[in-house]
């Protein structure tokens, strides 16, 4: 079966590797949708630096059970269309002692650190796959990222009495955007891009900010009265972005960290005294599984919208490159492994 690899910084390869055979605790997994995450792009570009080469890339994934192991609960059953827990943690690090396994010291996400889903089937402890009777294979590929931006506003402990603006709209901040929205809070999303400003006004952002035609800092005051957001989750990753969420958050405010700065940051640290904010780093996800599948299953987001292309295995490698060559426009990229790209 074909299989997409990273092999090198800017290279990539498809290579032919045999079907695995599923163990008594494992599911065989038929991919059917794979979607792109800026994780992928950073490490083509040699800017994530937890990426290891070579590897199977795909993390976001879609697809049905096909078999199953001798000691799979019964509940999993071939023909099942699920989604997969990625991550895989030590146990033993001090993370995981404390039940904070999504911030493992030795986590290895599918993709990154062991083999991804870039293939035609995978082999998957049962524990690890999440089954939805309604979703599209699609929208299943669309769980993992979305889950990363839930578990966001979590650690930014977002409430209906909360003001919180999203500095990045791509699949991530739009989840924390979600996230946000489903919590009762007033939000705010700020990026460069109209198009995805307007996916964020339909997943219910009562606030658009486009940062390259209005001055951020005046939109943010004139929105929350003087005050600034009571919580800024950053989901871009840079050092522009980084300043903005500690300089603009509210005195007391929370700043929820999400994306790699992909060079170092200067801080006026007199502001993180002066104001008494929590400045916290926000890795993966922890129980949002569920509750994100739950929520696209009530057709609350526009799963459509904001695929910006789909292409077939084939075409995976030369998509990825065009998107690190031209990155403007592009929410998601999915890899369909069923039909031809388009």
């Amino acid at each position: 079966m074909k299989a997409l690899y990273l092999t090198a910084i800017g290279e990539t390869a498809i290579r032919e590797i045999e079907i695995p055979i599923p163990g008594p605790e494992e599911v065989l997994v038929k991919i059917g949708m794979v979607g792109f995450c800026g994780g992928d792009l950073n490490g083509f570009k040699g800017l994530f630096e937890l990426q290891e080469y070579p590897n199977i890339l795909g993390h976001e994934v879609g697809g049905t059970i096909v078999q199953t192991g001798s000691a799979v609960p019964e509940r999993f059953q071939t023909g099942m269309n699920v989604t997969v827990y990625p991550y895989q943690n030590c146990g033993k690090c001090i993370s995981c002692r404390k039940g904070r396994k999504n911030a493992c010291q030795d986590n290895k996400t599918m993709g990154v650190r062991r083999p991804g889903a870039m293939t035609e089937f995978i082999a998957l402890h049962w524990n690890d796959v999440y089954v939805s009777t309604t979703l599209s294979l699609k929208a299943l590929a669309l769980v993992e990222p979305l889950t990363v931006g839930f578990h966001a506003a979590a650690r930014g402990r977002v409430t209906q009495h909360d003001t919180v603006a999203v500095i990045g709209c791509g699949m991530v901040g739009l989840g924390a955007l979600a996230s946000a929205v489903h919590r009762g809070a007033k939000t705010i999303a700020i990026d460069l891009d109209p198009t995805k400003l307007d996916i964020a006004q339909k997943i219910g952002a009562t606030h658009v900010i486009q940062s390259n035609l209005i001055n951020v800092h005046d939109a943010l005051m004139d929105i929350t009265g003087g005050d600034g957001p009571d919580v800024i989750i950053e989901a871009v990753g840079s050092p522009i972005t980084y300043r903005t969420a500690v300089e603009e958050v509210a005195y007391t405010g929370r700043v929820v960290c999400i994306g790699y700065a992909k060079s170092p940051v200067e801080f006026n640290t007199g502001l993180f005294v002066r104001k008494e904010i929590e400045i916290l780093g926000s890795r993966n996800c922890t129980t949002e599984f569920p509750e994100v599948i739950q929520y696209l299953e009530e057709g609350r987001f526009p799963i459509d919208e904001v695929i910006s292309k789909t292409v077939s295995i084939d075409g995976a490698g030369e998509a990825l490159a065009n998107w690190a060559e031209d990155p403007k426009g592009i929410i998601k990229i999915m890899v369909n492994f069923n039909h031809p790209q388009s």
